[in-house]
């Protein structure tokens, strides 16, 4: 290529031993201007007639290799290529100038080949999003990793390149820096071992809500990342979690309860045990005219009574054999109530119980499970039971526990001093 350049020089009467740069400089010029070429033509042609067939396909996948623009980054091996297939003919009186342009070219392609391999990765993760299995088993960590070892093994064949060096002789001199390699990359290699342990245990996936109250976390899991797991608080705000905090720390994943089919109420009213007492004839007639325990207390009245004269006990005092109570028949009474209420799941563990009195009376817990579990309906149902059941508990002499109250100081302040 040099000598017919130099033959056309002396044809236009310049003699090259007076200007032997001007050949050099000439074939320079023309190289780079069919990288510039070959470059334009690549984006403003190709790229955007593949661009314009893919959409009008019917299919989806090749939208999204667009839209993550592996086309328009493959288009930036063209001027490489050009450079590297052009060195030799260009610069083949100086090997120096030739050996550096291609090993200039092949490591630039290297570096286009990383991201055109992210590109691709990237598309396929958004491909996979697309099909419903993408919300239980999510493969973005996977292509994390892939891209890290790609990264990496890219990396080192270009450093051999530049050096010229074998990529085997590269990586057998690395073990005298391992230990610093090691200290700069400690929070990728925690968060790769980490993200590998939480998807071979399936303990997070994207759309899992979590809660971590540690670093504040309470939400639905976003992205499950090499480095970093992401969170969209109920608030709104993201919360960023390191992925090795979620192995080295514990958390609460809601899965198991969005995957039962119910979601458990559990809370408790507080009785004052001074409003406890044995039921009276009239309030059992009472008791009868409600009607979700009309068969509870002619069954239990039956039965107190068939024991009582078993054992022949005296019924002139009431704490004189077994007795219904106000607090036993109110919690027949919230037992009846929920098994008829349409939103309690009644495969899922029922239970009213009391628990062990405290200084603030002594607790009914209600441990049911609704079969609604979204956030905002779940908390109007739990609502409205308690609603119904602080308003139910009058009907049966009881109090509530509360404690003293500015108000009720001053009441009794009036009563002292009345």
């Amino acid at each position: 290529m040099l000598d017919m350049l130099e033959n056309w020089l002396v044809d236009q009467g310049l003699d090259p031993l007076q200007f032997p740069w001007a050949a050099y400089a000439i074939a320079s010029i023309g190289v780079m201007l069919a990288a510039w070429l070959a470059n334009l033509i690549v984006k403003k042609v190709l790229v955007r007639l593949v661009s314009w067939l893919v959409r009008r396909t019917a299919t989806d996948w090749d939208n999204i290799l667009v839209e993550k623009r592996f086309f328009a980054r493959l288009s930036h091996l063209a001027p490489a290529l050009v450079f590297w297939l052009a060195a030799p003919h260009v610069w083949e009186r100086l090997p120096a100038a030739e050996t550096f342009t291609q090993r200039a070219a092949v490591v630039y392609m290297l570096v286009v080949a990383v991201l055109v391999v992210n590109a691709l990765l990237n598309a396929i993760d958004a491909i996979y999003q697309t099909y419903d299995v993408s919300r239980r088993v999510s493969i973005t960590l996977y292509v994390q990793i892939v891209k890290l070892v790609v990264s990496i093994a890219v990396g080192i064949i270009a450093v051999s390149i530049v050096i010229d060096r074998s990529p085997l002789a590269l990586l057998g001199g690395l073990g005298a820096v391992t230990a610093i390699i090691l200290l700069i990359f400690k929070d990728t290699i925690l968060g790769l071992v980490a993200g590998i342990q939480l998807a071979a245990n399936d303990m997070v996936r994207p759309g899992d809500w979590i809660e971590m109250r540690s670093i504040g976390a309470d939400g639905d899991v976003m992205v499950v990342g090499l480095n970093t797991v992401k969170v969209r608080n109920f608030d709104e705000t993201i919360t960023t979690i390191p992925t090795y905090s979620l192995i080295s720390s514990s958390f609460k994943n809601w899965r198991g309860m969005s995957e039962s089919g119910g979601r458990r109420i559990k809370r408790s009213i507080h009785i004052d045990v001074r409003s406890v007492r044995f039921c009276t004839p009239e309030m059992i007639d009472r008791f009868r005219n409600i009607q979700v325990l009309r068969a509870y207390v002619d069954s239990k009245q039956a039965e107190l009574d068939e024991s009582n004269r078993e054992q022949g006990v005296d019924d002139s005092a009431l704490v004189n054999g077994r007795r219904m109570t106000n607090l036993g028949t109110f919690r027949a009474y919230m037992i009846a109530y929920l098994r008829k209420h349409p939103k309690i799941h009644d495969d899922m563990t029922f239970l009213v119980r009391q628990l062990a009195p405290t200084d603030r009376g002594l607790p009914l817990e209600i441990y049911v499970f609704s079969n609604d579990q979204r956030w905002v309906q779940y908390e109007a149902i739990q609502a409205d039971i308690f609603d119904h059941l602080f308003a139910a508990i009058h009907e049966f002499d009881l109090r509530p526990f509360q404690s003293p109250s500015g108000s009720d100081i001053a009441e009794m302040r009036e009563q002292l001093t009345a």
